[in-house]
Order: C-alpha cells, then structure tokens, then sequence
C-alpha cells in the first residue's frame, strides 16, 4: 500500500511540475481570470457547470468568489448551475439531461456574464449545449479540459487545457486553476 501512495502522489507532484512548466498554461489562466474580472467589474456573473467530480468544482469555484477566496471582501456574483435540484430533475426530465445547463443559461445569462464550463474530456455533450446557447446570448465561455482538444475548445473564448489525460490529475489542475483565478480575481 505504502508504494501505492507514493506513485500516486509521484503521479500528482509530476502533473503540476507539467502544469508549473508550461507558459501556455499560464497564459490561458490569466486570460481566463481577466475575462472574469472584466465581467464581475461591469456587473456580470460568473455562471459555473460541469458532471460529476466537475459539478463539485463548480460548486467550490462559485463559493469562493460569492464567500471569499484569502482576502476580505464584498460577495461576486457567481452561481453553479449544478445546484439546483428542482431545476437539474424538472430540465431532465421535461426536455433532456443535455439540457439542464443550457436552460439555465438561456434564463440566468445575459451578456457580458462569463460561462466556465468544466470537462475532463471537453465534450460533454450538455456543457457543449450550455456554451452553444451561451454564445447566442452573448456570454462569453471559458473551458476547462484536460490536454485533449475537444469540441468545447474550438467553442470557447478562452481554452484552459491541463496537460494530462488522466482524469484525476485533470481534475486536481482544474481545482488548482481555479484557485488560482479566485486569487487573481481577488488581486
């Protein structure tokens, strides 16, 4: 078990000397923090979603910027669309389980508010619909994937790619990012 642990953490530490090393990445995160901070700055919101361990961090994302991140400070307007079971079950099951982002975007979004759409794989298919009505509404889109290009790269404004495939280290980059935005967004 002891060498277990240790090569997943070797695994772990590997994943972000890879994302540490990698100027594209750096750049991506703070083209990323700059369109949130230019929304939040002219009364825009900040609209989160992603499945599964993504829906978690679009929940952690958007409660630290409503709640703070390090520093004392007003609540930003920023809301996970995977919260709302009400919303989630009667979007489901009255038009789709594609949908249930998409609709909320359609209601919640107005333009100049920012969409961060969370997928390991960058296609998944209802986050795509979210950022397919998201660009009709005129809010900008931010995807969060892993190193592979997917559909939802080619749809976003901004593309921040975590240099691995393996889901979990994508996972652990996106949380990291995600951080790392709060604390630009604070600065």
């Amino acid at each position: 078990m002891q060498d277990a642990i240790k090569a997943g953490l070797t695994q772990s530490l590997a994943h972000k000397q890879a994302m540490l090393d990698s100027s594209d990445l750096h750049q991506q995160i703070e083209a990323a923090a700059t369109l949130c901070r230019e929304a939040l700055a002219q009364g825009g919101k900040i609209l989160l979603c992603g499945n599964g361990g993504s829906a978690a961090d679009s929940q952690h994302i958007a409660a630290e910027l409503v709640g703070r991140f390090e520093i004392e400070r007003e609540a930003l307007a920023a809301i996970a669309l995977t919260t709302d079971t009400s919303a989630l079950t009667a979007i489901g099951n009255d038009y789709g389980y594609d949908e249930v982002f998409a609709r909320q975007v359609a209601g919640l979004g107005n333009p100049g508010d920012v969409l961060i759409g969370f997928s390991t794989s960058g296609g998944s298919k209802n986050v795509v619909r979210a950022f397919e009505v998201a660009a009709k509404k005129g809010v900008k889109t931010i995807a969060m994937t892993g190193s592979k290009r997917g559909v939802m790269a080619d749809m976003a404004d901004v593309w921040v790619a975590c240099p691995s495939t393996r889901t979990a280290n994508i996972q652990e980059g996106h949380i990291t990012i995600g951080h790392l935005i709060c604390a630009l967004i604070e600065a």
